[in-house]
């Protein structure tokens, strides 16, 4: 039986591929998207990818994900270094969450070196690009096994 994993992306992402390709790289989230379903499929995981604009569905989402989900991949975009609400929503949650940047946001601007998230996040990745949801999702993966 496979667990089900929530990968919720936040703003602005939806525009990978064409935003700043010399900071986010050249995939797009749908390129993500598929790899990631590739390799939840391997490691027993069913992926439900999810990409909003808005923090009030970005919080309903991970209500969602909270109450129907055995684990969360989340990259909160720039609601990372802004959001109270997304990370509330998710200290709310009770179960792993892995937090993913697609950039390495500790060699970008002083205000994005700042995550909310990370202080519910079990454990965050970040600069490797579209890798690091496939990683995520490896961490996940070993985390609810040893549970």
């Amino acid at each position: 039986m496979s667990k089900k994993i929530m990968v919720l992306n936040g703003p602005n992402l939806n525009l990978l591929g064409t935003r700043q390709p010399d900071v986010y790289g050249e995939e797009t989230l749908a390129d993500i998207e598929a790899a990631c379903a590739g390799r939840g499929t391997a490691l027993g995981l069913d992926v439900d990818f999810r990409q909003t604009n808005s923090e009030g569905e970005m919080v309903d989402a991970i209500q969602e994900a909270g109450a129907a989900h055995a684990g969360l991949v989340v990259n909160a975009g720039a609601y990372t270094h802004t959001s109270v609400a997304v990370l509330d929503a998710l200290l709310a949650c009770e179960m792993p969450i892995i937090e993913v940047h697609l950039s390495n946001i500790y060699r970008r601007d002083d205000f994005r070196q700042h995550s909310f998230v990370s202080k519910a996040a079990l454990g965050s990745i970040c600069g490797l690009g579209g890798h690091g949801y496939e990683l995520a999702l490896e961490a996940l993966a070993r985390l609810l096994e040893d549970s």
